[in-house]
């Protein structure tokens, strides 16, 4: 694959979250889920520093991405502010709750205006109410990415700050990848980042990699904490 080319692949990625209901500001009847700490592993050591803020629309069935992403395009000149919409899955234990992941979406101002939108372009939303509280869950994201390879194994992320991406030879199941990313931080004593799986297709071939979040990342950085999780990877846990 050629270096330093940007490439447009489709991907999934699976991340673990605290998800809390939003009761203000939203449609009334309809279930909102916020997560306040995306990306717990790196802010959960930085508290100086502000993290941004998902929300998950919860729908009344599975949605195709391209429908997902047709009614998104086609109300994004509704709005002079910009939003990012995308296709995901929350799972909390057996239940499947099937969402639209907001982010950059301006203020909470924005969201009810932005349900109604969707609920216009044919999008459905689920209605049930949840209980005050933390709800622990796996957040599976359907996207497109945008991403430059700069090394061997080693990705950038071209929309979003922060984010880069390194191959591993295999797939991981959510609990092995746990206790692989356990074993790396417990090695690692560079900066803080934060961790999730996924896969995405490039040049005909799935490729699993590892999503790292942190400010400091360079491709230095990355390939550091690649050759660690390799090393992991390689012994039996």
């Amino acid at each position: 694959m050629e270096y330093n080319k940007k490439l447009e692949v489709f991907g999934n990625l699976l991340k673990q979250e605290k998800l809390f209901p939003v009761e203000g500001k939203i449609v009334a009847g309809s279930l909102v889920f916020e997560s306040l700490d995306p990306f717990p592993g790196y802010y959960s050591d930085t508290p100086d520093s502000a993290p941004p803020v998902y929300l998950y629309l919860a729908l009344d069935k599975m949605y195709r991405l391209e429908e997902i992403l047709r009614a998104s395009q086609l109300i994004e000149p509704r709005f002079e502010e910009y939003f990012d919409a995308g296709k995901g899955i929350v799972y909390m234990g057996a239940e499947e709750i099937p969402v639209i992941r907001l982010r950059h979406f301006g203020n909470y101002d924005m969201v009810a205006p932005l349900q109604e939108a969707f609920s216009e372009a044919g999008i459905g939303y689920l209605r049930k109410s949840r209980k005050q509280g933390e709800y622990p869950a796996l957040v599976r994201i359907v996207k497109m990415m945008w991403i430059k390879q700069v090394e061997p194994g080693v990705y950038i992320d071209m929309k979003e700050d922060f984010h880069g991406y390194i191959e591993i030879p295999r797939f991981l199941e959510w609990e092995l990848f746990e206790k692989v990313t356990r074993q790396v931080k417990y090695n690692w004593f560079g900066s803080k980042f934060d961790a999730a799986v996924g896969s995405f297709v490039a040049e005909g071939k799935l490729r699993e990699f590892v999503r790292v979040y942190s400010s400091k990342l360079d491709i230095g950085y990355l390939q550091d904490i690649r050759a660690l999780y390799l090393e992991k990877m390689s012994h039996p846990l």
